[in-house]
Order: C-alpha cells, then sequence, then structure tokens
C-alpha cells in the first residue's frame, strides 16, 4: 500500500492511498538543559534515589537537610570519638554546605579532644545521562571543600579540597562516588601533605510496596568504602581503606520534617586502617525539611 508521510509540528502523518490519515510517530521531547545542554530534566538527581552516605561525603543535591553523626572508633584500649552537626541547603541545582565537627581522642589513657576544621563547600552537576525507560540513570559533578581550622589541638591546618563526583542509579540499585585532591597548608609535619580521597556508597531501595513496615516509606541497606593514599612527604603511598555495613531508613513524614536514620558497622580493610582502628559503629540522624 503506498502512503506519503508529511510532518506538522513534530507529529508525523501516514496518508495512505484512499485519503486515510494516520500518527505514525511522534517526535520525543527535548529534555535537556544547562550548559552545552549538559543536564537532563529526566534525572533522578535530587528526587531522593539516593540514600545519605555515612563515611564518604555526601554528592546528591539536598534542598533543606540537617543532620547529627557519631562515630566511635577503637583498637584495644585507645578509641576515638567524633560528632559532627551539618546543614546543607540547595540553590536550584548548586547544594551548600556546613560543618562543624568535634573529636576526643584517647591513645595510651592520653585525652586529645576539641573542635575539628569548620568545613564549608558546595557542588554542581555538570552532566547527566538518562535512558529512554529511566532505568539507568547517571550524573557527573564537581565539588569543593575547604576546611577552616579552629586552633585547637586537633585542628590546626588549613584543608583546601577539589572533587568530582558520579551518582549512577540501576533500577533500585545505586552508586555513589566521589574522588578528590586534598591539600594541608600550615604548621607542623601535616603541612604541606597532599593526600588523594576516594570514596563508594552502594546502596539497594526497598520501598514500603515491597516490605511494609509501620512508619517507613523506604529501606536502604548500604555498603560503603572509604580511603586514601598519601602523596608526598615521608609516607608517601601510605594506603588506608575503611569499610562499612549497615542501612538507612527514611521514615513517613512528621508535618515538613522527614527524619532519616542510619546505623553502619565500620571496618578496616587494609593494614594502613588495622593500624588506626580494629572496628567501629556509626550513628547518623538526617531530617529534610
Amino acid at each position: 500500500m503506498k502512503k506519503l508521510v508529511v510532518f506538522i509540528g513534530g507529529l508525523s502523518l501516514a496518508v495512505l492511498a484512499g485519503g486515510k490519515v494516520i500518527a505514525a510517530d511522534q517526535t520525543v521531547p527535548d529534555t535537556r538543559f544547562g550548559l552545552f545542554n549538559g543536564l537532563d530534566h529526566r534525572s533522578s538527581y535530587g528526587q531522593d534515589a539516593f540514600p545519605e552516605p555515612f563515611l564518604i561525603d555526601d554528592s546528591a543535591l539536598e534542598t533543606a537537610e540537617f543532620r547529627l553523626d557519631w562515630l566511635h572508633t577503637a583498637s584495644g584500649s585507645d578509641h576515638t570519638d567524633n560528632a559532627k552537626a551539618e546543614i546543607e541547603y540547595g540553590i536550584g541545582l548548586l547544594t551548600l554546605e556546613l560543618e562543624l565537627p568535634y573529636e576526643r581522642d584517647v591513645t595510651g589513657g592520653i585525652a586529645t579532644k576539641g573542635f575539628n576544621n569548620v568545613d564549608v563547600g558546595a557542588r554542581y552537576p555538570f552532566y547527566q545521562f538518562v535512558s529512554r525507560n529511566g532505568w539507568f540513570d547517571t550524573t557527573l559533578g564537581a565539588a569543593v571543600e575547604l576546611g577552616i581550622p579552629t586552633g585547637s589541638d586537633v585542628s590546626k591546618n588549613t584543608e583546601f579540597v577539589p572533587k568530582i563526583f558520579n551518582d549512577t542509579k540501576i533500577g533500585r540499585f545505586t552508586v555513589q562516588s566521589i574522588f578528590g585532591y586534598s591539600m594541608l597548608f600550615g604548621p607542623g609535619d601535616d603541612g604541606g601533605v597532599d593526600t588523594f580521597e576516594y570514596g563508594f556508597t552502594f546502596g539497594y531501595s526497598i520501598p514500603r510496596q515491597a516490605l511494609s513496615l509501620p512508619g517507613v516509606d523506604k529501606i536502604i541497606p548500604v555498603m560503603e568504602l572509604s580511603g586514601e593514599t598519601q602523596l608526598n612527604k615521608s609516607a608517601a603511598g601510605h594506603n588506608s581503606l575503611t569499610a562499612g555495613v549497615g542501612l538507612r531508613a527514611n521514615l513517613k513524614p512528621i508535618g515538613r520534617l522527614q527524619p532519616r536514620p542510619g546505623i553502619l558497622f565500620v571496618f578496616p580493610v587494609d593494614n594502613g586502617a588495622r593500624a588506626d582502628a580494629h572496628w567501629g559503629i556509626m550513628t547518623s540522624l538526617v531530617f529534610e525539611f
């Protein structure tokens, strides 16, 4: 059967012999935007698809978030406690963050404590790819962090860390990765030390439809890897890799506030991490508002 195809406003029409008209197909709408059309409106970035990490830096878009973390690690009688308060705020696709950490370290019965560097940071995505059915979704971005020393016994050096990150979702499975170049400036042996930092968070979202628990919207089992390699000075080449397994729960909102508690068991992977701690436990309480 002969047909003539014509295009009207992006809709292709097939005119069959005898004058009958049918719709052949429709042009797929353009979803690209941003600098060089690098971003995609269909992306799940910033849509609660990714869990808040524990050991590594968050890389997802956060519109308004407050969190409290506590990490306890131990090696024999030596132990360290790290507590941190953090707030994140989004302006468009730009996420700004402020962290205030406190550290108490006990080594050989001697305690060292104080507020650690006050960290300010920002991150922004620059490229996104989403498959036609949305099953595969990935975002690349850049971030920067500045650590301002407080002058305490545990905070003497300024730290500057440029980073790149990737957030990828494959169905319910998610992978968040981040890579940074840490530079320390200031007095003492740590001044001038450069370190390559990296981390991965693997998660699998279990929605309420698959596992119904009272007051819970979603459960996300997670596994994390957090590592660093010193690049210069006497300890150049020294590696430290730590892992953690746990879960985070997105609870039902209370008004505009959604609690997201989580717990992680922490353990060393290599000898570098084992020299600092043999085990650890971390609790994290995130509030989306």
